[in-house]
């Protein structure tokens, strides 16, 4: 598998406190701060995991940034034209421009910007851990297979069709904090950076004549919210 990330990094030092206290459940935020902030827990970052991320199943590439839209692409388009031999008279499809249908959303995959931190609780009781993160990066879009259109236009047939907001880059940023409980004599990893959410769809070529190239399968996997992944070990 070939990911990359870009990254812009900057000093910082790492913020791993542990102090003992008897707490309740494990707190996580998915927002990115302006200023000094600390995160506590929303209903999508709640759960301590047991493993560290999922990768990708499929070799991905990461799509560099572009313009909107080429004038090429037909973003209203939803199906396969009608061929020239379905009707007597010629059709023009004209210009030739690219389509892209989506067929099938997945689960979220985190990206990571910056190191992962860990935190070992060597007391007897639960303690608390705090995590702030090192580096600024951004996360885009990354796909498996022959994308026919610009990611723009990929990103709004998803959107129109799962009424997900996804992005075509979103930036995990340097100090965001989060507090989580740490069992007795287990260590807490944290994690911070882009959770992309997984698409699949088709993609083809319409001609100028109204015929069609080859379908093929697209995978994607595009920049959906910014948080922690934290697990236990």
């Amino acid at each position: 598998m070939n990911t990359a990330v870009r990254r812009t990094m900057f000093l910082s030092s790492t913020a791993l406190l542990l102090c003992t206290a008897l707490t309740g459940p494990a707190l996580a935020a998915d927002e990115t701060p302006t200023a000094s902030p600390s995160a506590s827990a929303s209903a999508e970052d709640p759960v301590i995991n047991t493993a560290p991320p999922e990768e990708p199943e499929e070799s991905i590439s990461e799509i560099p940034d572009e313009t909107p839209a080429d004038p090429g692409d037909d973003p209203t388009v939803t199906g396969k034209p009608q061929q020239p031999s379905d009707s007597p008279n010629p059709a023009d499809c004209s210009p030739a421009h690219g389509v892209y249908v989506p067929t099938n959303q997945g689960k979220q995959y985190h990206q990571g910007v910056g190191p992962t931190n860990s935190n070992y609780n060597g007391t007897s009781r639960t303690a608390k851990s705090t995590f702030t993160s090192e580096v600024t990066g951004e996360v885009g879009v990354a796909v498996s297979g022959d994308l026919e259109t610009s990611v723009n236009t990929m990103l709004v047939k998803i959107k129109a069709k799962y009424q997900v907001t996804v992005s075509a880059k979103l930036t995990a940023k340097l100090g965001n904090t989060i507090s989580v409980d740490t069992p007795s004599h287990k260590t807490t990893h944290a994690r911070y950076g882009v959770w992309r959410l997984k698409h699949t769809g088709k993609s083809y070529v319409v001609h100028q004549n109204c015929s069609t190239s080859p379908e093929h399968t697209v995978v994607s996997y595009s920049p959906y919210r910014i948080g922690w992944y934290l697990w236990e070990s």
